[in-house]
């Protein structure tokens, strides 16, 4: 998974160069929950959300609900701060 392209996709305004990718992967990993950041890789990899979902021991809608919220944190200030060059 490239995390640049992935968070380009679901970043809505990123003023800035992101980070290399394994910079981006240590914020997300300190930023997300475990299964968050599992999730979003999975999702990202285009995994069926049924495999997803049984991986992480958990049903369908929680592994959307996780998704969102991965996103939605990757769209505060605070984080996307972090995910940049200075």
């Amino acid at each position: 998974m490239e995390f640049k392209q992935s968070l380009l996709f679901n970043i809505e305004k990123l003023v800035g160069t992101l980070k290399d990718e394994e910079e981006l992967k240590e914020v997300l990993k300190r930023k997300f929950t475990k299964k968050e950041f599992k999730v979003f890789v999975a999702m990202e990899d285009a995994k069926d959300v049924s495999e997803i979902a049984k991986e992480i021991h958990t049903d369908k809608e929680r592994v959307q609900e996780l998704y969102k919220n991965a996103v939605h944190k990757l769209n505060q200030e605070k984080i996307k701060k972090e995910l940049i060059i200075d």
